[in-house]
C-alpha cells in the first residue's frame, strides 16, 4: 500500500512546496492536508483539488484545536508539522502565535501518541531559536546554546513546540531547524512592513530556498519508505541549511536583492536604519549532516536570484526609475511602521531600541553615511574597521582555528554509547548549575534526568534535549521576559555567546507589552 503523508502549514512558501513535490512519488497515495479557513487557503484548496483530485483530501481547521489535529493525523505514516505563525505577523500577535506554534505543536505530539500505529512524525523548528549571532562566532552547530531574541515571540513559542516534541514519548521523530528560506516573492512581501529593519547588515546568513526545502521532505519519505536512508537519521535534531553557496551576511542580501531593481544597498538604504544586535541566522558548520542524509542541496543564492528576476516583469521595469524614487516610495515610509527600529526610537520605546542597540545613545549615534560604516563583506571589523579576511571567515576549515567553535561543557569526542552521569555533571556544571539525579543509564540519551540551573529553577529532561539539542532551564530559556544579562552571568555556556553583543555590565529585563520600561520622552 502507498504511503498517506499528513501536512500541517501547506499553504506557506516551504509547505506549497512540499505539497507539489511530496505528490511527485508514485509510494504516496494520499497527501492529508489541515489548512485555516482563510482566503488564501481557500484558493489554494480549490487549486489543489483541480491539479490533484482524490490525491489530497483537504478540511479546514486549526492547529490549535486538538480533535482538528486527531483528524488529520490519524491513518497518516508521516506527519510533516510545518505549521507556523513567522515574522512579521508573529511580531503584532502574540497570543495567535502562541496558539499555532506551541499548542499546535503540543496537539499534533498528543495526536501522534494517540494514533495506533503511531507515524513518524517530522517538525519543522527555527534557527530563530539560536539567537543574535555576529562576526565573533558566526557559525553554529547543534547543541548551541538557545537564546531567542528578546520580543521575538515566534522563536519564544517555537523554542517551547520543538522541546514538548523533544521530550515527548513518540517512537520516531525528528526536528528540523529551518533557516530564513529564499521564496520566490520575497522581495515584493517584504514591502509592508518594518520587520526587513530587523536584518543587521553584518549577521552571518546561511539561507536555504524553498524548493530545496521540498525537495529534501521529499527525499526523506522516499528514502526511508524504500529502506535506503542511513541509519541514525531518526530522533535527533539537524539544522537546515542552503550550504557554502548559501552563506553571505545581511548587506549583501539586501544588495542582491536590490540588484534585479536597478539598486543597490548603498542606494537604498541607510547603515542607521537597521538593528545592529537582537536578530537571528548564522552559517551552519555543520548542515551538510543533514544534506548527507537526503540530499538536497541544488540551487545556490544566485541561482535563486535569477530565477527571481526572470519570473517577475515588474523587476525590469522598475530599473527605469531613480533608486531615491524607489527608496523614497517603497522603503522610507516602512520606517514609520510600529515594526521598524527607527520607530521605536522616535516613540521612545526604549526596551526595543536597547535590545535593538545596545542603548537609545548608541542607535541615534549610528553613521548616517555609508563610508563611515564598518561593513563586514568589503572586509572590516564591525567594531572597529580594521581589515578583516571575509573570505577567510567563512571557510568551515579555519572555524576551529579561530575559536568559532562553541564549547558545549563536555566531552564530545566521545561516543555517544559511553556518555555517563558524569558527562552529565559536567554539562550542568558549564551552564552554572547541577545534574541532580545520582543514576543514569550509560549511554541512554532519552530517559529524563532531574537538573537544576544556576538560578535555583529545577526541571526534568532528557540528556539529548540538554546536551545535544542546547535547551536548558525551562523557565530562564523560555521567556518572556527575555531575562538572559542575568542567565549570563551564572552560565558559561550562555555566557560565551551572550557577551559578543552584549556588554557584561548590562542587567536588563525585556518585557513585550513594554510597560515595564520607563518613558524618557522628557530626558530627551
Amino acid at each position: 500500500m502507498g504511503k498517506v503523508i499528513a501536512i500541517t502549514g501547506a499553504s506557506g512558501n516551504m509547505g506549497s512546496e512540499t505539497i507539489r513535490q511530496v505528490l511527485e512519488l508514485d509510494i504516496v497515495d494520499k497527501v492529508k492536508v489541515l489548512l485555516v479557513n482563510e482566503n488564501r487557503e481557500r484558493k489554494d484548496n480549490r487549486k489543489w483539488k483541480r491539479k490533484y483530485k482524490d490525491k489530497v483530501d483537504i478540511f479546514f481547521g486549526d492547529v490549535a484545536n486538538y480533535d482538528d489535529c486527531l483528524k488529520l493525523v490519524e491513518g497518516s505514516d508521516y506527519v510533516l508539522h510545518l505549521a507556523a505563525i513567522i515574522p512579521p505577523k508573529a511580531d503584532h500577535h502574540a497570543k495567535e502565535t502562541d496558539a499555532c506554534n506551541r499548542i499546535g505543536t503540543e496537539n499534533i505530539v498528543k495526536a501522534v501518541l494517540a494514533t495506533n500505529p503511531q507515524p513518524k512524525l517530522v517538525h519543522i523548528s527555527t534557527v530563530a531559536i539560536y539567537g543574535n549571532r555576529d562576526y565573533l562566532h558566526p557559525w553554529g552547530r547543534i547543541g548551541d546554546p538557545l537564546l531567542p531574541s528578546a520580543y521575538d515571540e515566534y522563536a519564544t513559542s517555537k523554542i517551547k513546540g520543538e522541546r514538548y516534541v523533544l521530550e515527548s514519548d513518540i517512537k520516531t521523530f525528528v526536528v528540523l531547524r529551518q533557516t530564513g528560506i529564499l521564496y520566490k516573492n520575497m522581495l515584493l512581501a517584504n514591502m509592508s512592513d518594518g520587520l526587513m529593519f530587523h536584518t543587521c547588515y553584518n549577521v552571518p546568513i546561511e539561507w536555504v530556498t524553498a524548493k530545496d526545502s521540498g525537495l529534501m521532505l521529499k527525499h526523506l519519505i522516499e528514502k526511508d519508505s524504500s529502506g535506503t536512508l542511513k541509519e541514525g537519521f531518526w530522533n535527533k535534531c539537524y539544522n537546515i541549511g542552503g550550504g557554502p553557496n548559501q552563506r553571505i551576511t545581511g548587506f549583501e542580501t539586501f544588495d542582491r536583492g536590490f540588484q534585479i531593481i536597478g539598486g543597490s544597498t548603498e542606494k537604498f538604504m541607510k547603515p542607521d536604519w537597521n538593528a545592529t544586535r537582537n536578530f537571528h541566522c548564522m552559517w551552519f558548520e555543520d548542515s551538510s549532516e543533514l544534506n548527507n542524509y537526503l540530499d538536497f542541496w541544488r540551487q545556490s543564492f544566485e541561482d535563486y536570484w535569477v530565477e527571481v528576476e526572470n519570473a517577475y516583469k515588474i523587476f525590469k521595469v522598475a530599473k527605469i526609475f531613480p533608486p531615491k524614487l524607489i527608496s523614497a516610495l517603497a522603503l522610507k515610509p516602512l520606517l514609520r511602521n510600529s515594526n521598524a527600529p527607527k520607530y521605536w526610537i522616535k516613540n521612545y520605546l526604549d526596551g526595543r531600541v536597547i535590545a535593538a542597540f545596545g542603548s537609545v545613545e548608541k542607535a541615534n549615534n549610528l553613521p548616517k553615511k555609508w563610508e563611515e560604516f564598518n561593513v563586514l563583506c568589503k572586509g572590516k571589523n564591525p567594531d572597529n574597521g580594521s581589515p578583516i579576511d571575509y573570505d577567510m571567515m567563512r571557510n568551515p576549515e579555519m572555524i576551529k582555528d579561530f575559536g568559532y567553535h562553541l564549547d558545549h561543557g563536555y566531552d564530545e569526542t566521545k561516543d555517544d554509547s559511553m556518555l555517563d552521569l558524569p558527562d552529565m555533571q559536567q554539562a550542568a556544571e558549564f551552564r552554572g548549575g547541577k545534574c541532580i539525579s545520582n543514576t543514569m543509564i550509560k549511554g541512554d540519551l532519552y530517559t529524563k534526568l532531574e537538573w537544576q540551573c544556576g538560578l535555583g529553577h529545577t526541571f526534568k529532561s532528557n540528556p539529548y534535549t540538554i546536551l545535544k539539542a542546547g535547551h536548558w532551564c525551562p523557565i530562564c530559556c523560555q521567556p518572556e521576559p527575555w531575562k538572559y544579562d542575568e542567565l549570563a552571568k551564572t552560565s558559561k555556556f550562555f555566557a560565551q555567546v551572550w557577551y559578543d553583543s552584549h556588554a557584561e555590565n548590562e542587567n536588563e529585563e525585556y518585557w513585550f507589552d513594554e510597560n515595564h520600561y520607563p518613558q524618557h520622552k522628557e530626558t530627551k
